[in-house]
């Protein structure tokens, strides 16, 4: 996927429709298309009208971002658009974010995009940041990244007690995601994180807290901190920024945790 944007359409589909794992036949099911009329697109001898690239795109559930790509590999202009979260279009999406941030007080919520950079924080995250984070693991100059704070030696790796259970799970979303983004850009810049933990075992332990999911486990200032994080997006998005957005909410797995958060006192700043 590393050379999609260099692609020509016939190349991209093609792409895109191997690494979805779908044969010919089964894509043109999806997309209500016959397969001779495929063969035709990935091979060039037919070329896609807007609506047959827009159609493979939804079958093939690839990123807005990368719909974009495929529409001007066709010849045909981009019809999503990227617009700020503080553009007023997206008060709505604003709102609604801040509202999740806010209801889950007192316990840490974030919002990243397609890079793992921190958007928005509410205060009990931006305060276990505080904590965890040495500035010599970030530059001043580029956003807080959730991945590079995680995986820095100076960074909160130093205070988490399972990194053996959670650094493979980590690398694993971290491949998952920059595979399924088919961006380059994305590609590279989550790659070079993991270079930070070349040559560490990556194999799972067996966890035998018999819990459901896999926490984080904190060791902060005497404190023993437990979480596991859902991770939630938006349905159906129209604009690249909405498609991109992932909140992540944290909860405690036990009481220590829970009295831990809710202790914080009510006067913490939120700037990250």
């Amino acid at each position: 996927m590393q050379d999609i944007q260099l692609a020509s359409f016939p190349q991209a589909c093609k792409k895109w429709r191997l690494f979805r794992k779908l044969s010919q036949l089964e894509l043109a099911l999806e997309a209500n298309v016959s397969q001779r009329h495929l063969s035709y697109l990935e091979t060039g001898r037919s070329h896609p009208s807007r609506e047959m690239v827009i159609r493979l795109s939804e079958a093939l559930d690839i990123p807005l971002r990368e719909r974009n790509t495929l529409l001007r590999l066709a010849g045909y202009s981009n019809i999503y658009q990227e617009t700020r979260l503080t553009e007023p279009q997206m008060t709505p999406i604003f709102e609604a974010v801040n509202r999740v941030l806010d209801h889950h007080e007192p316990y840490p919520a974030i919002v990243i995009d397609r890079f793992w950079n921190v958007i928005q924080a509410n205060t009990p995250a931006t305060y276990l940041f505080g904590l965890t984070l040495d500035p010599s693991a970030r530059s001043t100059s580029e956003p807080l990244n959730i991945a590079l704070m995680t995986l820095h030696p100076n960074g909160m790796r130093r205070f988490i007690s399972n990194w053996n259970e959670i650094l493979p799970l980590l690398v694993k979303r971290l491949r998952s995601e920059a595979l399924a983004s088919g961006d380059p850009e994305v590609q590279e810049k989550l790659m070079s994180y993991l270079t930070l933990v070349e040559g560490e075992p990556l194999e799972l332990t067996t966890n035998l807290n018999l819990l459901p999911v896999m926490p984080l486990e904190l060791a902060i200032n005497g404190s023993s901190l437990s979480f596991f994080s859902v991770i939630s997006t938006f349905g159906t998005p129209q604009d690249v920024t909405t498609d991109e957005l992932r909140i992540e909410t944290f909860y405690p797995t036990d009481q220590t945790t829970r009295d831990f958060f809710s202790a914080l006192p009510s006067t913490l700043a939120k700037d990250i």
